[in-house]
């Protein structure tokens, strides 16, 4: 049998959770095959080149529109492709929500603090409440956190520290006593460098899990 790493950190008193690849499940392969489909020959070396721009880190900040966005990923596709289609193939990574994870982050939220804190974009936002609404009994992931911090609203992406220190300083929050709770070692690298604690979720742990003793 699989054996996890439990929280067993009495003095924490918040709780700072990311949503993909913690509450929500993420395929990226799915959105490089969905634009394969659409006609870009090698998404890998595409997606290596836009990530060595600003593009990204700009769409995630709020700096680049989804049509800009768009726009520029429309250069690279046979020329037709409706946006319906690009943004289609955006959104193909974004899978079904951890139900259990989201039950747990509810009921956690009766007993301390809880937030959350996504790297996201307007375009990934608008389809993952979509599926939240569809596939839910939540209307919106707000209603699951004390707050909710997107990326995109902030003008911060982890593991910017300038993010962290917004949201611990917002909240008049003591960094010792915050976890923070990430799928990403980067961002987690990140948390800590602002002070504070963390979990590193692995590969086949659950957050209902892991902070169960938080409960």
């Amino acid at each position: 049998m699989k054996s996890f790493q439990r929280i067993t950190m009495n003095h924490t008193q918040a709780v700072i959770f990311d949503l993909g690849g913690v509450l929500l499940n993420l395929a990226p392969e799915r959105t490089k095959h969905a634009f394969e489909g659409l006609g870009i020959g090698d998404f890998d070396r595409l997606f290596t080149v836009f990530k060595a721009t600003p593009l990204f880190d700009r769409l995630e900040t709020g700096h680049v529109s989804p049509e800009e966005f768009i726009a520029t990923l429309r250069k690279e596709l046979p020329s037709g492709v409706p946006d319906a289609s690009i943004v289609e193939a955006w959104n193909a990574m974004l899978l079904d929500f951890r139900t259990e994870s989201l039950r747990f982050v509810e009921s956690l939220k009766a007993t301390m603090p809880t937030f959350l804190y996504s790297n996201t974009n307007r375009i990934h936002y608008e389809a993952f409440q979509q599926t939240l609404r569809e596939t839910t009994s939540y209307p919106s992931l707000d209603v699951l956190f004390h707050k909710a911090y997107y990326s995109h609203e902030m003008g911060h992406r982890k593991p910017d520290p300038g993010g962290y220190l917004h949201i611990i300083r917002n909240e008049g929050l003591d960094p010792s006593t915050t976890l923070f709770v990430d799928d990403n070692l980067k961002n987690i690298e990140g948390a800590r460098d602002t002070g504070l604690q963390s979990h590193h979720l692995k590969p086949g742990e659950s957050v209902e899990h892991v902070l169960a003793s938080l409960r």
